[in-house]
């Protein structure tokens, strides 16, 4: 499979694209720069937003805006307050030395939301569920990089990461709690750090690799039935998007790196890479 780049940037720490159906665009964030930026792939045309704080992820809202995982909690954009970037807490609980990261939508619209530790300390990160009016549950109090999320076809399964173990795990998963932690896939040492990741409308969990410089998919079974090399090493997420979800669009960055690729940094896209699963807005 042959990558293009759909967006030419220099992102620090390029993460979470999402691909939001409302409007035809991608949306994806620089972390460490505090941006949001959106693609519209009809047109090309480019829009950037800068937030006040480090951001980890964004998602759409079902009632229209955004939902924000920053540094110090969760936050909403209401659609007439996204030019401007001011936002609202909807769950704000700053801890010292600790930022937002990664999060997905359940299939249900709550938003599990991770965190980690600057230093990536072990056990300094958490992983909580979100609902609509801000009522927050811990799920993972014990983890250290809160990484991919991501949910089977039928929502009986949640595929999770924490970056260190060099493991996707799975959960059973049913009524917003999740039971029965075990190994999905291993990334062996010397290929990387899994980050990001999605699921397609087959079941197969496609895996960013840090440091890895690809993309892998799995089956079902967890089986390693494709890889997606990339140029360069540090590759964050991916998700798929465009109006028929076949596009696969992937993140990258450029922290850390002496000599960066001229592409790191950038959004990438491979199209046709397979098929996709409708992402649900978060219900607040």
């Amino acid at each position: 499979m042959t990558y293009e780049v759909a967006v030419r940037a220099e992102a620090t720490l390029g993460e979470g694209p999402t691909w939001d159906p409302a409007t035809g665009r991608l949306i994806w964030i620089d972390i460490l720069g505090s941006r949001i930026h959106s693609y519209d792939p009809s047109s090309c045309r480019r829009a950037t937003r800068t937030t006040d704080q480090h951001i980890g992820a964004v998602k759409p809202r079902a009632n229209g805006g955004l939902v924000l995982n920053l540094r110090d909690g969760v936050a909403v954009l209401d659609p007439d307050e996204i030019p401007d970037g001011s936002f609202r807490w909807l769950h704000h609980d700053p801890v010292p030395g600790r930022r937002a990261n990664d999060a997905a939508v359940a299939p249900d619209g709550s938003l599990w939301a991770g965190t980690m530790r600057y230093d990536e300390a072990p056990g300094g990160g958490t992983l909580s569920r979100i609902t609509g009016d801000g009522a927050i549950v811990s799920v993972l109090d014990d983890v250290a990089v809160s990484n991919g999320t991501g949910w089977s076809p039928d929502g009986r399964l949640m595929y999770y990461i924490d970056s260190p173990t060099r493991r996707v795990d799975v959960f059973d998963h049913e009524g917003g709690s999740v039971t029965n932690r075990r190994p999905f896939a291993e990334i062996e040492a010397g290929a990387g750090f899994p980050d990001g990741l999605t699921v397609d409308a087959d079941g197969c969990v496609w895996v960013a690799l840090w440091d890895g410089g690809a993309v892998r998919r799995y089956t079902p079974a967890g089986d390693l039935d494709r890889v997606i090399t990339l140029p360069t090493p540090r590759i964050t997420a991916c998700t798929f998007g465009g109006p028929d979800l076949t596009d696969l669009y992937i993140t990258t960055a450029r922290v850390g790196l002496e000599a960066p690729h001229p592409v790191a940094g950038s959004l990438l896209v491979v199209p046709g890479a397979g098929k996709g699963l409708a992402q649900p807005p978060f219900a607040g």
